[in-house]
């Protein structure tokens, strides 16, 4: 496969798993360009094993992570007190909300349901994390009911 196509079928699905995991579009946006750095820096070394799609998901998900890592040994700042808070639609906030959601869930709760969204098989979601497929049927459906709670939760 040329980069070229990889990127174009790839970018949105890696750029919301992204969201998933940091709910800054800006920071997940940097984080999902350093994860497209790195397949085009190792695509000569894809074996076929998986999917391509299996294979762009798991350094996604790496990558999220060691992105965390880096967050959790940094000390973080304190943001101004001057920000402006503008109102967004509702179908975009609900978006927002749903990745608040995410982002609050474990770390493994996280990979699966944002891979569920972007519907990566459950087989292949079973390969990324290493999990049997029924437990990822399990997960996904205790995921869904942990959110929905969440939403409650935040009146919506």
């Amino acid at each position: 496969m040329v980069f070229d196509e990889i990127y174009k079928d790839y970018w949105n699905k890696v750029y919301r798993i992204c969201m998933g995991y940091f709910n800054d579009a800006e920071q997940a946006k940097d984080v999902a360009q350093d994860t497209f750095v790195i397949v085009f820096n190792k695509l000569a070394t894809f074996r076929n094993e998986s999917s391509v799609g299996t294979w762009i998901f798991r350094i996604a998900t790496n990558n999220c992570l060691r992105q965390i890592e880096k967050q959790n040994r940094m000390p973080k700042t304190d943001l101004p007190v001057e920000l402006e808070d503008k109102p967004e639609p509702d179908k975009e906030w609900q978006t927002k909300l749903l990745y608040k959601c995410i982002a609050e869930l474990p770390e493994t709760d996280r990979v699966i349901i944002s891979l569920e969204l972007e519907d990566v098989k459950q087989a292949e979601i079973a390969k990324i994390t290493g999990l049997s497929e029924t437990n990822i049927r399990v997960k996904v459906f205790r995921i869904k009911e942990k959110l929905s709670q969440k939403f409650k939760q935040y009146g919506h």
